[in-house]
């Protein structure tokens, strides 16, 4: 017992030191210097790719005779992958069940689509340029992801393309921010890209769910602004060496909040729409980067006794009350 009680205190002290190192090494909010384990890093990577490439031919065969596998292996690929690179993603809220929804979230790292992918089975709505890059680019494809065209001659086939997801009844995600940020705020939302709320599938309203990705805690730790961008990946920060630290760190806290489900007829216009969702996703990153869910911090404010948010953890177990 005394054997692992002083197990259990090293690892506790060793995750805060590499908390405050990683904080000591962060200059004006972007990640700097070597932190974090190489061979950590090594091996989830290693691990990884390996997973990633067995599983790369029998999605491109799945998507190619267009079979039903093609639609559930992502979810399967992205739920293991989670475990591989050290993330535990708590769940609040409840998720939609109509199909088809547009989910659409704030976009913080690379690191979303693994975490979303896990509890979404959904596609991405991705910009054109990440269907050449490499790897990534494979896997965006490998997951039928739509990919929007910016010039006009070339648009149009997104629209029908993602006018016949829609019609099959498949669901989508979509970054509404149109990049990433540092994780502790949430950017505008481009009312532009809510054109495909406007979208009538089988002649009904298209549902729209708000969604919060969160990056809270370090090995148990809260993580403060400074901490964040080692796993936040935006501006003109390189990916080989960002990944390379982020993957040598511990292991890593996210929380996923789904807000209340909506439609553009609530609203009457693509920037209402816009801005609604916009403040849910906000408020929801605020709640979770202070540890609370919105409706503790609610009722706080209203000097009401704080209800319990039952969380979901990844192995689909109560994780905590929220707090």
């Amino acid at each position: 017992m005394a054997d692992a009680r002083t197990a259990k205190a090293t690892s506790a002290v060793a995750s805060l030191g590499r908390k405050r190192r990683a904080e000591a090494a962060t200059a004006k909010g972007r990640p700097s210097g070597e932190i974090g384990s190489p061979l950590m890093a090594i091996s989830r990577l290693v691990l990884y790719l390996t997973f990633t490439l067995v599983l790369i031919p029998v999605q491109a065969v799945s998507v190619a005779l267009n079979l039903p596998l093609a639609k559930r292996l992502p979810y399967w690929y992205h739920r293991r992958c989670r475990r591989l690179l050290g993330l535990r993603v708590v769940r609040r809220g409840r998720q939609s069940r109509e199909h088809p929804t547009l989910y659409v979230s704030n976009h913080v790292s690379y690191l979303d689509i693994t975490v979303l992918g896990s509890v979404i089975r959904g596609s991405f709505v991705a910009k054109s340029e990440i269907a050449d890059w490499p790897l990534f680019g494979t896997l965006a494809k490998l997951q039928r992801s739509i990919f929007v065209e910016r010039r006009p001659n070339r648009a149009a086939a997104s629209r029908d393309e993602m006018t016949k997801r829609l019609e099959d009844d498949d669901d989508l995600i979509l970054f509404p921010e149109g990049t990433s940020g540092d994780g502790n705020r949430v950017l505008p939302f481009r009312s532009a890209l809510f054109s495909v709320a406007e979208k009538r599938p089988h002649g009904e309203p298209l549902v729209v769910q708000p969604v919060s990705v969160a990056y809270t805690l370090l090995d148990g730790f809260p993580m403060g602004r400074y901490l964040r961008p080692f796993y936040a990946w935006y501006g003109d920060m390189d990916l080989v060496s960002h990944m390379w630290q982020g993957m040598g760190l511990g292991r890593l806290t996210v929380v996923v909040e789904f807000h209340p489900p909506v439609t553009i007829d609530q609203f009457g216009s693509r920037k209402a729409l816009a801005d609604h969702c916009w403040t849910e996703v906000s408020q929801g990153i605020s709640a979770a980067l202070v540890g609370r869910s919105r409706r503790q911090i609610a009722a706080r404010r209203d000097n009401k006794p704080a209800p319990t948010t039952i969380e979901q953890s990844e192995n689909g177990l109560p994780a905590g009350d929220g707090r």
